[in-house]
């Protein structure tokens, strides 16, 4: 327990928090054959949060966590652990790119490296695939839509991280808590 101090256990809790009301009730749902098939909203930007400031296993617990809890307070199909697993992605991704090829540097052009490499994984590539194996939905008929997505929310993510970074409220969090890799 002394990688999580109860402060930084808090602060995943809020993030994983923010995730589920920002996936779950405040993102526009575009449906595909019945299926969620495009989700536009911002609830990849905390767990994004968590991987650049925290590391990517914190990222990926908070994506995991998040989905799983959000999947229990409003469920929108079965549950399938593939989402889960892209949640996961989407903090471990960016999460490793910033601290182990980057040395933790906090840029724009590096957070827009990081969140566009993550979103095109999740995203663009792994999503479509998933539809596809559970419901039969072609790969292109989601990935199209999912990349086009993606050329707004990138950039709008990584604008948003950098500007957070500025705050010296945020730097001051991240200092305290330090990173788990």
């Amino acid at each position: 327990m002394k990688d999580f101090p109860t402060r930084k256990l808090v602060y995943l809790a809020f993030l994983i928090a923010l995730t589920i009301v920002l996936q779950r009730f405040l993102s526009i749902q575009i449906p595909m054959a019945g299926v969620a098939g495009v989700r536009i909203g911002f609830g990849g930007l905390p767990i994004i949060i968590a991987g650049v400031t925290m590391g990517p296993l914190a990222g990926g617990a908070v994506g995991a966590i998040g989905d799983v809890i959000g999947y229990f307070m409003n469920p929108q199909g079965a549950y399938m652990p593939h989402f889960t697993l892209t949640a996961a992605l989407t903090g471990i991704i960016p999460g490793w790119i910033v601290f182990h090829l980057f040395g933790g540097k906090k840029m724009l052009w590096v957070f827009l490296l990081a969140i566009g490499v993550g979103q095109l994984t999740t995203n663009v590539i792994l999503v479509p695939v998933f539809l596809e194996m559970l419901f039969g939905i072609p790969v292109v008929s989601t990935m199209v839509p999912n990349f086009f997505s993606q050329l707004f929310s990138v950039p709008i993510y990584a604008y948003l991280l950098r500007v957070l970074y500025n705050y010296k409220a945020f730097r001051a969090i991240e200092g305290e808590l330090g990173r788990s890799r």
